[in-house]
């Protein structure tokens, strides 16, 4: 064996000098993070595992701008304005609607997808209430009055389908001075395919705005899909130029 040279112990000193280096940038580095605010046209950030804003924020504006625009704006009860309403029958003959925003109680959303939302669930509801108000022919009613009026009627969301349910919930909030029009109703859903080591994932966000006075309903969605790879090459080979999504 051939003797160790000053240059090969100076070498593998080097060597080891800049292992130890990069492993103890590497173990520091571990719990530390950087932030930086964005800019309102910088793009959002597409979740590698879950949804996120990339995802939820489309959805949301497309889903409500459908909705409000299908929707009547003006559904308020009959206002009567005086005895001379009254035919020679006796029947209450309606004189004039009552103008101003049609009111909106959003009771909640429902998630039925693969994911959870966490702390996007309050995001979403905040957005699509922020999304009603804005429009000028509907008013949001605030979500203490609906969580408290949910309380006092013992009601869950879902049993405010039922007639009598929701006469007795719109009852209660008109009584807090809070007349109700529609009830607003969102349901989260995806749909997932795999393929060895990719996969797709439809999300659909549905609302649903049911007209308190007559039961009648409308139902608007907006869907994303997305697809997940294991490597960023995966885009490519799946939906770029090599066209294998159906392969």
């Amino acid at each position: 064996m051939q003797p160790t040279t000053p240059s090969r112990r100076a070498s593998k000193a080097a060597a080891a000098v800049v292992l130890a280096a990069i492993l103890t940038t590497t173990s520091g580095c571990a719990g530390r993070q950087y932030g930086h605010l964005l800019a309102s046209d910088d793009k959002d950030l597409v979740g590698s595992h879950a949804a996120g804003a990339a995802t939820w924020n489309p959805l949301v504006e497309e889903s409500v701008a459908k909705l409000l625009s299908r929707c009547p704006p003006t559904v308020q009860p009959v206002a009567f304005e005086s005895q001379s309403d009254l035919s020679l029958d006796g029947v209450i003959v309606p004189s004039t609607l009552s103008g101003g925003p049609a009111s909106v109680c959003f009771v909640g959303i429902e998630n039925k997808s693969a994911e959870e939302l966490g702390d996007f669930k309050e995001q979403l509801y905040e957005q699509i209430d922020s999304q009603i108000n804005s429009n000028a022919d509907f008013r949001g009613i605030s979500r203490r009055m609906v969580q408290t009026a949910l309380r006092e009627t013992r009601l869950r969301p879902d049993a405010l389908f039922l007639p009598a349910n929701r006469e007795a919930f719109a009852a209660v909030l008109g009584k807090a001075g809070t007349p109700v029009d529609y009830l607003l109703f969102a349901n989260i859903t995806t749909g997932t395919t795999d393929r060895n080591k990719t996969s797709q994932r439809d999300y659909t966000l549905t609302l649903e705005m049911v007209n308190v006075h007559t039961g009648d309903f409308l139902k608007e969605s907006a869907k994303i899909r997305k697809g997940y790879s294991k490597s960023r090459a995966g885009k490519w080979w799946n939906y770029g130029i090599f066209d294998q999504a159906d392969g």
